[in-house]
This record gives C-alpha cells, structure tokens and sequence, in this order.
C-alpha cells in the first residue's frame, strides 16, 4: 500500500472511530481524545523541528540555483523573469480569491471553539500591523529561528543567498554543497516522520472528531473545494496568457492535452516532461532551442500552483479559526509563498506540502495543528495541481518564445 493510501485510510479510520465513539459513549470518547491529542501533537512537533533548518536551506540554493540559471544566457533569463511574475500573478490572485470564496461559506462558531479544544489550540490573535511589518527584517536571526518566526527568517536567507552569489566561486560552491546537505538532511527526517504519518493522522482526527462531530468532515470538504477551484481557475487563466504570448486559444488546448493527460495519471510533472517537450515542438510550434531550454528549467524551478496551495491552506487554516487576515499580511503571505516555491520544486509530494506549507501558515501568526488532516486529503487536490503545473510550463514557454520572437524582429529591423 502506497503512504498515500496508508494516510488515507488512517484519515478515514481516525476520523469513523471518533464518530462511533461519540455517538455511543460521549464520555468515553472525550476521555480516549485526550489519549490520542498528545500522539497527534508529538507528530507534529516533531515535523515542526525540520522546518527552519530546511526552509532556509531551500531558500538559499534557490536563490543561487535561479541565479547561476539567468546568467547562463538571454533566453533562460528571460525565462526566469516569465516564471516569477507568474508565480506573483498566481499567489496574488489566490490570495484575492482565497478569503472571497471562504467568506461565501457557513462559519460555525460552535465548530471553532470545538477544533480549537481539539487541538489544543488557545484563542488565535494576528499580530498587529504595524508589529507584523517591523518584524519582517530580523535585528537576532538566531532569536527569528528560535520563535519559528518564518518571514524574517526567509528575508534573512534572501539576503545571504543574493551575497553568496557574489562571493569566490569555490567558497560559494563550499557553502551551497553545505546547505545541500542540511536540506537533504532534513529531507531524511521528514521521509521517517511521514513513515508514521499514519498514526499521526489517526490521532488528530480522532481528537478532532470526538469534539467537532460531522461537522469536521465538511470543513474538509469545503478545503478539498477550495484547492480544486483555485486550480482549475488559474489553470484556466495559464490559457489566456499563453494567447496572449501568441498562440491561438484552440491550438494551445489542443497541443497541451496529451501532457496534461500523463500529468493527471501520474501526479508528476517531471515524468510529464518528454510529452511536454513533444507538445512544445510538434504540436505548439515552438523553437527547439527554446522548448529543450525553458521546459527543463521549468521543471526544475517552477511549479505554478504551489504559492496557490500555500495562500489557499493558510486562508482556510485562517477560516476554521475566525481569523481574518489583513491585506498586508495575505500580500506578505504571497511574496513568501513564492520565494518558498522557487527552492521547493524538486521536493516529493508530501515531503512538499509539510515543509512549504507550514512557514507561510506561521508567518500568517496561525497555529499549524490542521496540518496533518489537510496532508491526509491532499491526494484529490494535487491531480489539479499537476495539470496546473504542467501547463504553466508550457505556457510560460509560448510566453519566452514569443518574446524571442519580437526580440529577433527587432533585431532585424535595427
């Protein structure tokens, strides 16, 4: 059995036997809650300890990997620049859409208080602005690590990733191998803690159900809603940029089908990248210079619907909580989430979810407790998410090559 379906199963299992259980012995099920919340709790914690050492590490060899990438010529920087301006479109409009589509559903406030007891979880304040701004640049970084304080943390390794790359290029090459090591590390941890993720998941949603009652499951089902639609939104609008770069609607659709066909069957863009290339240049027309160029950097370092999935998992972490988040805070949230995406992509699936999506939700000052249920349901949102992936990779090739295209026009005309 796959840790998909083991998770899975444990979600389902976790989530009947404290339904059961409190329908036929209320008080015994409130009593074998406080069993299972602290193995639930443990799980997470121990999750939580990997993801400052990781997150910086993957911030910094991205910066560096973006970095040595755009300096290998005109086209791939082009690219590059294509990939975060989708990237910041994307986690912009999740983070307009996001709280609007969550603010059209029914908040019990009942169900709040009850999650919060489930989880052990005191009322949640956000910070104030004008704190939540200042704190942003860390005057201690080793005190911003300490507090799990994710936003200056990752500010902070902006700022030795963008001067790592102006150091000697031996000691640079020293100083990436390391952070490599820390990450892939990590990595190692968070694949054994992911190996019992399945007691984990079975605790907290037992804890939760034996409070909250049915009323969990279509919480649930609202956040499985939620991804999915934003997804096929911005999937959906990857289209139009890609008519806008030049190719005619009907000829895109067409020419990106069979790679989204092997990207929903296999939840990879990676093993989706021949089909791609094989759209890109026979169906699609592009250059194969530019299409053997832009698509393996794109698999390397872009995945358009990851700063989507961490905007929509903080908003609705934000939702079940009462929170709501200010304007300031879900843009600082989308800035983050992009910078995080741009070092994550070749991580597994769920290795993925918990260690990019947990920065953000902190750096929103919200509890991480929903966590583990959410990684549980995952699996249906994430075909969506590929097929966004593999699409913003190809329209952000038609993107680059329409714009080799005007650039060598102009070319000749100068």
């Amino acid at each position: 059995m796959s840790m998909t379906a083991r998770v899975l199963f444990a979600l389902i299992a976790g989530a009947a036997a404290g339904l059961i259980l409190v329908a036929l012995a209320p008080e015994a099920a409130h009593g074998a809650a406080a069993v299972m919340q602290p193995i639930g709790k443990l799980w997470l914690n121990a999750l939580q300890m990997t993801v400052v050492p990781l997150v910086v590490s993957l911030v910094v060899i991205g910066v560096t990997s973006a970095t040595d990438a755009a300096a290998s010529g005109r086209t791939a920087r082009r690219a590059m620049v294509v990939f975060i301006v989708l990237l910041s479109l994307g986690a912009a409009f999740a983070a307009i859409a996001a709280p609007a589509l969550l603010s059209l559903l029914p908040r019990d406030e009942a169900l709040v208080q009850a999650f919060r007891t489930a989880t052990s979880t005191p009322t949640v304040a956000p910070p104030a602005l004008g704190d939540w701004l200042t704190a942003m640049i860390p005057s201690n970084v080793i005190a911003a690590a300490a507090a799990s304080a994710m936003l200056p943390l990752v500010v902070f390794a902006l700022f030795f990733g963008f001067a790592l790359t102006r150091i000697e290029p031996a000691r640079r090459a020293r100083l990436v191998e390391l952070f490599q090591a820390i990450a892939d590390t990590m990595i190692v941890i968070v694949r054994w803690l992911l190996w019992i993720a399945p007691l984990g998941v079975f605790a907290l949603m037992f804890a939760v159900c034996a409070h909250v009652g049915v009323g969990m499951l279509g919480a649930v089902g609202y956040y499985i809603v939620l991804q999915c639609s934003l997804y096929i939104s911005v999937t959906l609008m990857l289209y139009l940029v890609a008519a806008a770069a030049g190719t005619p609607l009907r000829r895109f659709a067409a020419g990106v089908l069979p790679a989204q066909t092997i990207a929903a069957s296999t939840q990879s863009s990676l093993a989706s990248l021949p089909a791609m290339v094989d759209s890109a240049r026979v169906r699609l027309g592009y250059p194969l210079e530019i299409a053997s160029l832009v698509l393996p950097m794109a698999v390397s370092l872009f995945r358009m619907t990851s700063p989507i999935q961490y905007i929509g998992v903080t908003a609705f972490v934000a939702w079940i909580y009462g929170v709501d988040l200010s304007a300031a805070q879900l843009a600082g949230c989308a800035a983050l989430a992009v910078v995080i995406s741009l070092g994550s992509v070749g991580l597994p699936g769920q290795v993925s979810f918990m260690a990019t999506n947990m920065p953000v939700v902190q750096a929103a000052g919200l509890p991480v407790e929903p966590m583990g249920l959410l990684l549980a349901v995952d699996t249906i949102p994430d075909v969506f998410a590929t097929l966004g992936n593999v699409t913003g990779d190809l329209a952000a090739t038609g993107v680059v090559a329409g714009r080799e295209r005007t650039a060598s026009a102009d070319d000749g005309t100068a």
